[in-house]
């Protein structure tokens, strides 16, 4: 296949992705699973809609071949909602293709992962029948990534697992061999309703929640002082207040959301009794009513910066791409700790594509930038599956 027949395959396949809407919430991703698995029968090979965790909403896994080592490329096909439409230049499931860019919502985050990945996953497969590959392929199209759902390590306890693991996220063909962790924190204090003409007869937990809001400005100011070398500092930001019925009630609660992103060497349980101890005090001190509540994590996860399979995936982006080899790590939060943390899989962050697109209004991927990452990825999946780790 030429260059250029390549790219119009990529593109039409990351545009057919992109036009079947899977946003999440709710969770709108068969449509898309099943799309994925008559494009694999398409193409000669067997893949399963898997119906774990959730009977409603499959997801997919792939395996071609026997042989050792067997190389996993994931990504996720569930988006975040796409927001107000009048915002959008272009329609966010339109696939409109302008100036070699790629429109629409998860074009980059991450359904052109999913596509490299399946048309890799395709032409390995060719090589791995032929005897010219002694190793495996395995593919993931995983569901709820963006809610913390457990679709991919679903995947891999059902018998989708590996030696190695590629988490295909947009990382601009960098390659991350650690990330941050993320927990959301709900925060209630608690008051008493009252007629507004009547504020002294209840207590107003909107003021109350003051000196609470106040130790967690001081809180994250503190935890930002912690930094990892490669994924740089911790936060803990208040990013949402909730309180109040009506205009002339007291509100009886009051919700505070806290976002803190944390380093590959700090514990979420430690978080929490620093949560919990804050909290305590603080209702020591002011007489207030305060609970908390830990509603979504996504755990951090980290491998050696000097991991033989992050080694292969630096060296073939330099080589197509140019792209920086010194050691690194993606601030967000990937599916990446389900290889690390709960199969003890090497595993990295890679992708082509730009993070910063990702969650966006016209989010869109530069088209030459996803075929230089197929490129890489095959070159670099073929030296995996050649043995040449060992």
């Amino acid at each position: 296949m030429s260059h250029t027949e390549r790219t119009e395959t990529l593109a039409a396949l990351v545009g057919d992705l992109v036009r079947i809407e899977t946003e999440n919430p709710p969770g709108n991703e068969t449509e898309c699973a099943e799309r994925i698995v008559e494009w694999f029968d398409e193409h000669g090979i067997d893949a399963e809609l898997v119906e774990e965790p959730y009977t409603d909403r499959p997801q997919v896994g792939v395996r071609v071949g026997g042989g050792d080592p067997t190389l996993v490329l994931n990504g996720h096909i569930d988006v975040v909602p796409a927001g107000e439409t009048d915002e959008w230049s272009h329609d966010p499931y339109g696939a409109d293709v302008e100036d070699g860019r790629l429109y629409g919502r998860g074009s980059v985050d991450m359904k052109t992962g999913v596509a490299i990945a399946m048309l890799a996953t395709a032409e390995l497969a060719d090589d791995i029948e032929a005897n010219e590959l002694p190793g495996s392929i395995v593919f993931h199209a995983a569901i709820g990534e963006e809610t913390a759902e457990p679709g991919t390590k679903t995947l891999l306890e059902q018998g989708y697992g590996g030696d190695y693991g590629v988490v295909l996220e947009p990382t601009g063909m960098r390659t991350a061999t650690s990330e941050k962790g993320l927990a959301w924190y709900e925060i209630t204090v608690s008051g008493e309703p009252s007629h507004a003409s009547r504020p002294d007869q209840g207590t107003n937990a909107i003021q109350s929640a003051q000196p609470v809001l106040d130790a967690l400005a001081d809180y994250d100011e503190n935890v930002r002082t912690r930094e990892d070398e490669l994924v740089g500092r911790a936060y803990a930001t208040a990013t949402m207040l909730e309180a109040g019925t009506k205009e002339n009630v007291l509100p009886e609660r009051a919700t505070i959301t806290i976002d803190r992103r944390f380093l590959p060497e700090e514990r979420v349980q430690d978080i929490d009794a620093e949560i919990d101890d804050l909290l305590g005090e603080v209702a020591e001190a002011h007489g207030i009513d305060v609970s908390w509540e830990r509603t979504r994590t996504y755990e951090s996860a980290a491998i050696d910066v000097d991991s033989p399979l992050a080694g292969v995936f630096r060296r073939h982006s330099a080589d197509v791409a140019d792209v920086a080899t010194d050691p690194w790590g993606v601030t967000a939060s990937t599916d990446v700790r389900n290889f690390v943390n709960d199969a003890g899989i090497e595993a990295i962050t890679w992708g082509p594509g730009d993070l910063s697109q990702a969650h966006t209004y016209d989010e869109h991927v530069v088209l030459s930038a996803a075929n230089d990452g197929l490129d890489a990825l095959l070159g670099a999946a073929r030296e995996v599956l050649d043995g040449g780790l060992e």
